[in-house]
């Protein structure tokens, strides 16, 4: 895709912090770190979520994302590590590329991603469930 900061990255028209390639997937560090180590995997091959993207980029993405995340725990010695992925506008999704960020954590580093557990509903957690079910097993909604 011509306008997509990420296909340009990955073809060199963008200059970027690679740190492993392989036939697949691309990983590079993200220049707006959450924290310091913070990355993305990228798909070479373009899809803008996960849902327009091909089954075997998402296994080789999740190989990478695992092996990325290894060098990590050797490289800056996080407590944790968050891998997030978003998908549309309405969660956060700037780049219109499947990637998967990769972002180191240390206990108490001041940053947010947490929600505090509150119940749902019941009813209607127990009526979607239902509807997703019929819809996986090849049904309709």
């Amino acid at each position: 895709m011509s306008e997509c900061v990420f296909c340009k990255i990955r073809d060199g028209q963008i200059p970027a912090m690679k740190v492993y390639e392989d036939a697949r997937t691309l990983c590079f560090m993200d220049i707006n770190p959450l924290n310091a180590g913070h990355c993305l995997v990228v798909t070479k091959s373009h899809a803008a979520t996960l849902l327009e993207s091909d089954d075997e980029d998402l296994k080789a993405a999740i190989v990478t994302a695992k092996r990325v995340a290894n060098a990590l725990r050797s490289a800056v010695k996080p407590d944790g590590l968050n891998m997030l992925q978003a998908n549309g506008a309405a969660a956060f999704q700037s780049v219109p590329h499947f990637h998967l960020h990769l972002i180191p954590r240390w206990t108490n580093d001041g940053k947010g991603f947490d929600w505090k557990p509150v119940a749902g509903d019941r009813d209607q957690i127990m009526k979607v469930g239902e509807k997703l079910g019929r819809v996986l097993a090849g049904g309709v909604a």
